[in-house]
């Protein structure tokens, strides 16, 4: 998760504050097939923006719009306060750094570097200069000398980098830059990123449809699908707030439990949960009819699993069977079965080395799942 300090300015929250980026009304036709669907975004200068969704839901498309590469159908893109619609991509101050890397594997890493410049005919000493400060700041100094196919991938992807910011664009777009390197790899890059980023303080838009990548890097994030954004905001509030299910179940994962609303106070609510018998109490209020039918989503985390029931009964209260475990080292993922046949996924961390490689909570054993009031949250679409 990007930490606190980046959050410190929040100029989103400012309604006077300038956009950098604006998009108005962008609609992106390909024939009968419309992939961008009148979207409106606004990002500010610095930032760090992933446009995140699952494949074909517009992220490429309205990336390759801010580059220049498409046009829109309908709406404008602003940067930096100029209307960009008629503006060549040669022309825009952005750069584009592609999931290929798209490197030239004839010329050394400094001449991979320096290849936009000399294009554009800067001064040889100034190239010189500029060439050796990216590369000094993406740690690949030693390597100048190499060509391409003598580097790592998480090499090549720092020399492409570097390419595309010797430049000084006032915006790079990076589409799906880290989809080519290993998971540990891509870890380790997405840290490299944030601070490269930072340094420069130029801003970042990234297509990806990794999740966990998406709340690593980003400042805000807008989730896509079917060419519409569905939720803006910062990782927080997407994974802990999320305002429908499929944001829900996309970022992350969320247990559904379906329900009536029998309480609404305006620092709470009770659902009923008709088919596991088992209230919910929710700390926030609705703005919904008592009576009408909600989701509460449980992130899978939250839950609170024992072998030993509450002392006294009451909300959020339910009580299964194991059916599955998954081990993952640092924390095991428990698949409980309710009496009515539901499944509930338990993610604890495995604080204790279990002995004799057995686990605390076992395959067909009864448990009881409880969670506070404020770690569930109720959708009403």
């Amino acid at each position: 998760m990007a930490t606190d300090a980046r959050y410190e300015d929040r100029p989103w929250t400012d309604p006077d504050a300038e956009p950098f980026i604006k998009v108005q009304g962008v609609t992106k036709r390909f024939g009968p097939f419309t992939a961008v669907d009148n979207v409106d975004l606004n990002i500010y200068n610095g930032e760090l923006f992933s446009l995140l969704g699952g494949s074909g839901c517009g992220k490429t498309t309205l990336l390759r719009m801010l580059a220049g590469f498409e046009t829109p159908t309908e709406g404008s893109i602003f940067i930096d306060g100029i209307n960009m619609n008629d503006v060549p991509p040669y022309e825009r101050p952005v750069n584009m750094m592609f999931q290929s890397y798209a490197l030239f594997p004839h010329m050394t890493v400094e001449r991979n570097v320096a290849y936009g410049l000399e294009r554009d005919r800067v001064a040889k000493n100034e190239i010189a200069d500029r060439v050796a400060e990216m590369l000094a700041m993406v740690e690949l100094s030693p390597f100048a000398k190499r060509k391409p196919h003598q580097l790592s991938g998480g090499q090549r992807q720092r020399v492409a980098l570097a390419r595309a910011l010797v430049k000084r664009p006032k915006v790079l777009l990076l589409d799906e830059p880290l989809g080519a390197l290993d998971k540990r790899l891509r870890e380790q890059t997405q840290f490299e990123l944030m601070k490269i980023q930072d340094q420069l303080g130029v801003t970042f838009v990234v297509v990806t449809h990794d999740q966990e990548e998406a709340m690593t890097l980003s400042t805000r994030i807008a989730v896509m699908d079917t060419g519409k954004f569905v939720q803006i905001g910062t990782p927080t509030e997407i994974y802990e707030y999320p305002e429908t299910r499929f944001v829900a179940n996309f970022i992350g994962s969320a247990n559904m439990f379906v329900g009536r609303v029998t309480e609404d106070s305006a620092d709470h609510v009770v659902v009923h949960a008709k088919d596991h018998g088992a209230d919910f109490y929710i700390d926030h209020g609705l703005t919904v009819k008592e009576g009408s039918e909600v989701w509460v989503a449980v992130r899978p985390e939250k839950i609170v699993l024992s072998k030993t029931p509450a002392s006294e009964p009451g909300p959020n209260q339910l009580s299964g069977t194991v059916n599955e475990i998954g081990y993952l080292g640092n924390t095991s993922t428990y698949r409980i079965e309710l009496p009515d046949g539901k499944i509930v996924d338990v993610t604890s961390p495995n604080q204790v080395r279990p002995k004799s490689g057995r686990h605390a909570v076992d395959w067909e054993d009864e448990v009881y799942l409880s969670w506070e009031p404020s770690s569930a949250v109720v959708l009403t679409k």
